[in-house]
């Protein structure tokens, strides 16, 4: 009984000694500015108006070890890194409150400072936010916000499932899709679950969805944010190009996957933007291949696409190269041809013009290098006049998501929008896919290829081929022999 008293005194000292309780560093984006922040939520009370409020969720906490990561939105909002944290924006009077979990002193034993409740002016001081409060204080502040008695009072809050980490919304979309084609896992979304509280418990509030204006406001980038993609699309086309030099015959998918990783977290990613794609001969053939199983194999093709995730923003880049280093003359053709195409669409894309200009502007350029570049077989000159005519070239919004909110397919370009340039031609024949992606970038005169430096000239290609990479420098086991 005396050795169970000394471990509980011992217990309560650790906790009550914030040297003995953890580091007190607290952790918080170096990347924006309080103002950009203010900027984003005084855009969120132009757009919901005087007689309404905005509620923000954060991320939920997660299991086991996984590592935390905040949703897009909430960290979008206000940089806050923490989980279970709920946002208040009163459009009334322009005010925001944080609300926050208290100091959880064991955890921060083990993990280090997590900001909490406690430390109410430290955060405030940090994000700019008006007032910060705890999480219990939220069902009392709905009713205080001098909305409750007006005429329908509204409340805005995202309905659109949240981005967390390598998630995209459509992916999601699509996953919640196929549960709920499942009789026995049909579970709604945590977004409609919050939505069905508020309801039950304020029914005075007219309930509407904040993700329309966050998609908007997400779509056009800052200049703090382009700057981050650009780190991030760095880092995206430094892994392509070591896998590229870890290229042979006989090594597998994955081993291509491990060279870019070691980039990834060389220079500071928090993990990937979304599982790599990493297909060899056939595979590629499958748009997003995943499971990199297979050995590369002489003669092949190899493609990769994939990015990491870095501070909270992601990139998309695609190169495809011959296993062996070499392009045949058939594959040179063909990559030739997605690489000119790449360059027709870039050469259009300038504030004002919509995506279906650059299309057509475009396509009319490749169909006069088809007249002066003849293809030997017949199934490969039917697939790049398919791809002529082609839409889906000029692909999706790249930001904190990889296919990140907003559209940019019919409305005039504008400063700011990042999205993918990604030409493409299958031939079924010979279930072979070509494709290149790069990302562009809206400036006030024109485009910028983030991703220009990722070699895509056939001979820089197989020069960087040539050279050794971590695969040769550190090559793996062969674990998969028993040994008796």
């Amino acid at each position: 009984m005396l050795v169970k008293k000394i471990l509980f005194l011992i217990t309560i000292t650790l906790l009550n000694n914030p040297i003995l309780s953890g580091q007190e560093k607290h952790y918080f984006q170096t990347d924006f500015s309080i103002l950009e922040f203010e900027n984003r939520r005084n855009m969120i009370f132009d757009a919901i108006g005087e007689n309404a409020i905005a509620l923000i969720q954060s991320a939920p906490s997660v299991a086991g070890f996984k590592v935390f990561r905040q949703s897009n939105t909430f960290y979008y909002l206000c940089g806050i890194e923490e989980a279970h944290a709920y946002l208040l924006l009163n459009g009334k009077n322009r005010s925001s409150i944080l609300y926050l979990p208290h100091r959880d002193k064991e955890r921060e034993l083990s993990q280090g400072k997590i900001l909490s409740v406690e430390d109410a002016k430290l955060v405030t001081e940090l994000t700019g936010i008006n007032q910060v409060r705890s999480i219990e204080l939220l069902g009392n502040d709905l009713i205080r916000t001098g909305l409750i008695n007006g005429l329908t009072p509204q409340l805005y809050t995202p309905l659109s499932p949240a981005e967390i980490g390598n998630d995209s919304r459509d992916e999601i979309l699509y996953g919640h899709a196929r549960a709920a084609a499942d009789p026995w896992d049909s579970n709604g979304t945590r977004e409609s679950r919050f939505k069905t509280l508020l309801e039950e418990r304020f029914p005075e509030f007219q309930i509407k969805d904040l993700s329309p204006h966050l998609d908007a406001m997400r779509l056009i980038k800052s200049k703090q944010e382009i700057e981050i993609i650009r780190k991030a699309t760095r880092i995206a086309g430094l892994g392509i190009m070591e896998a590229m030099r870890s290229t042979k015959p006989g090594i597998y998918e994955y081993q291509l996957d491990a060279a870019a990783k070691y980039i990834f977290y060389q220079h500071g990613a928090q993990g990937d933007g979304y599982p790599s794609i990493i297909g060899g001969g056939t595979n590629a053939y499958m748009g997003h291949y995943f499971r990199k199983t297979d050995l590369l194999k002489n003669n092949d093709l190899v493609l990769m696409d994939y990015a990491p995730d870095y501070h909270n923003y992601t990139s998309d880049v695609t190169r495809i190269w011959p296993v062996n280093g070499t392009f045949n003359k058939n594959q040179a053709a063909l990559y030739n041809f997605i690489v000119a195409y790449r360059d027709a669409l870039f050469k259009y894309i300038k504030p004002g013009v919509t995506s279906n200009n650059v299309l057509d502007n475009a396509a009319r350029e490749m169909e006069v290098y088809l007249k002066n570049n003849p293809f030997e077989k017949a199934e490969h000159l039917k697939a790049v006049q398919n791809g002529v005519k082609f839409r889906g070239h000029f692909q999706h919004p790249v930001g904190m998501a990889v296919h990140d909110v907003g559209r940019v397919h019919g409305i005039p370009l504008k400063p700011g929008m990042v999205f993918t340039i990604d030409p493409m031609i299958w031939i079924p024949e010979e279930q072979l896919y070509i494709r290149i992606e790069d990302v562009a970038v809206v400036t006030e005169n024109g485009v910028e290829n983030l991703s220009q430096f990722v070699p895509s000239n056939l001979k820089n290609v197989e020069a960087l081929i040539q050279e050794k990479g971590l695969t040769e420098f550190r090559p793996a086991e062969n674990i998969h022999v028993t040994e008796h």
